[in-house]
């Protein structure tokens, strides 16, 4: 007998109708999920793949060319050929640039800055989310909207800042003002409060566990998937970041953006010489996301799913 008829003859006809319409339901979501994306959904992917990787294909085009055949053609050609290896060799070696230099300034500053943000951001969250203190409503509040205020308005009040501390021209002036984020602590807080029970955090209270023995063994474990994304995010932008260290630092102690814009320091501009470092200043961010975007997108649904 089936659970239709059993729930019929024991709550009614209208239960019974809605258990079956329920069932229908679960049954036509289990077969869309099943379902394979058609044609359709195949060629927008397969566009949007080409439109992002446009600008990369045209920067090594623009780098494997030279400033001639660029001035009489906007696409010199439709393949990069070996040149391209020669202007990369040509930036490295430059001896108007420190390449190795900013290479491992970059290296230093995003390191360092996706640590901490990751850190004081799923600290903050942690405690906004999931610990009962005064204030807390109003205070997440006052996060957020710095979120609102723009970053150049802080510009000349955080320089005078910098100078006083005698740390223009070093890192410390670039790493310092990036320990922590506004939009990590939203980030983590909105998390937190859907992935992480209040009954683990009681159970863990049962057995004994301090505030901090709670957060490293129960609320880290669940921020994980998003504090990798976090992470990665706060990488590429402290990596590809150009205003803040142009203005603090110099060429003495420089990062790759600024490597960069110094190759086009002059009357003429070597438009292929300055895609071949621009392609080289991509380059270690494709390797990370080649490497590590497959674990992070699986990281992320097994987190929404335990949420």
């Amino acid at each position: 007998m089936s659970s239709v008829a059993v729930t019929a003859q024991t709550a009614g006809r209208g239960a019974a109708r809605a258990a079956a319409k329920r069932r229908n339901r679960g049954s036509r979501a289990t077969r869309s999920a099943q379902r394979r994306p058609g044609w359709l959904t195949y060629a927008l992917l397969g566009l949007a793949l080409l439109i992002s990787i446009f600008p990369l294909y045209f920067t090594l085009l623009l780098g494997s060319s030279d400033p001639v055949t660029i001035a009489k053609n906007a696409v010199p050609q439709w393949l990069p050929d070996s040149s391209l290896f020669q202007q990369f060799a040509t930036v490295i070696e430059s001896t108007r640039i420190n390449f190795w230099k900013a290479l491992t300034n970059s290296v230093i500053v995003s390191a360092i800055t996706s640590l901490s943000v990751v850190l004081f951001s799923t600290l903050a969250g942690y405690s906004f989310a999931k610990l009962r203190f005064r204030g807390r409503g109003p205070l997440l509040v006052f996060v957020i909207a710095t979120m609102a205020v723009p970053t150049q308005l802080g510009v000349i009040p955080m320089y005078i800042l910098m100078t006083d501390l005698d740390w223009i021209g070093k890192l410390q002036a670039v790493i310092v003002p990036a320990l922590v984020t506004a939009f990590g602590v939203f980030w983590m807080t909105q998390y937190l409060s859907e992935a992480l029970p209040y009954e683990l955090i009681e159970a863990a209270r049962v057995d004994g566990a301090s505030m901090i023995r709670t957060f490293w063994s129960v609320a880290l474990p669940a921020a994980r998937p998003a504090a990798a994304m976090l992470g990665l995010f706060t990488f590429v932008q402290q990596w590809t970041s150009f205003f803040w260290p142009s203005i603090v630092l110099n060429s003495e102690n420089p990062t790759l953006p600024l490597v960069v814009q110094s190759l086009q320091a002059n009357f003429f501009v070597d438009y292929s010489l300055v895609m071949a470092g621009i392609f080289l200043v991509t380059l270690p961010l494709l390797v990370i996301f080649a490497f590590v975007g497959k674990q992070l997108v699986a990281g992320i649904m097994a987190g929404a799913v335990k949420g």
